[in-house]
């Protein structure tokens, strides 16, 4: 057995588990209240000012169920490179409408990736969490990318870590929402990862402390 099929059944059993025991309890799953995605604010900082972009029918209909934000933000500056934000939102994974990774849709739009690590995150008022670092390339373009799983005021760089979390927390508190937040921003000339991350940090921050008003903790 090879280690992409024993990652594949392992992520299955987890999100069957939990599909099972949420059938299987007498009461409902809980959905908490929260802000919608479109009410995210246009305006991170004293910097960045964003504009929505439509996401595609077909996109929406492999994302399923749920809300769905993507937004560009400018700094007005043109030496900047302008900031993408994508944020997933799933109320339910209980019928098998889960987060999909960056890593399978990516390649499907074109995107190769060149460089990959994590690195934490360190956000005032938050403890550290774990986040994907990719550098990608679809012809002269490069493109650095920074994502994660988010719920319940937990961020978690693995997907099999979202599912186990997704198993854990639909025993504990009957629920099994979930987010993917994804921020994506053009290499400048030479730039490194490292140095793009360190670019975009106040950003990133500014996004993070304001998560659990749309993503309930």
């Amino acid at each position: 057995m090879t280690p992409s099929t024993m990652r594949f059944l392992v992520a299955a059993l987890l999100l069957g588990a939990a599909a099972m025991f949420l059938a299987g309890e007498p009461h409902s799953e809980v959905f908490p209240s929260r802000l919608l995605l479109k009410s995210f604010p246009l305006q991170i900082g004293t910097t960045w000012k964003g504009n929505d972009v439509a996401i595609s029918k077909g996109v929406l209909e492999t994302l399923g169920p749920g809300d769905f934000l993507l937004r560009v933000y400018d700094s007005g500056d043109q030496r900047q490179p302008s900031i993408d934000l994508f944020i997933a939102y799933f109320p339910s994974q209980r019928t098998g409408d889960t987060i999909h990774s960056p890593q399978n849709c990516l390649p499907g739009a074109g995107w190769t990736p060149i460089y990959a690590d994590r690195t934490m995150l360190a956000v005032i008022g938050h403890r550290p969490f774990p986040t994907n670092r990719y550098v990608i390339a679809k012809g002269d373009s490069r493109q650095f990318v920074l994502y994660w799983y988010w719920a319940h005021d937990r961020g978690v760089a693995s997907e099999y870590a979202a599912k186990f979390y997704l198993v854990a927390d639909s025993i504990r508190m009957h629920r099994s929402d979930g987010a993917l937040v994804r921020i994506t921003t053009a290499l400048l000339p030479g730039e490194s990862a490292s140095a793009a991350e360190q670019r975009i940090l106040p950003f990133v921050e500014s996004v993070v402390q304001l998560l659990n008003r749309y993503i309930p903790s």
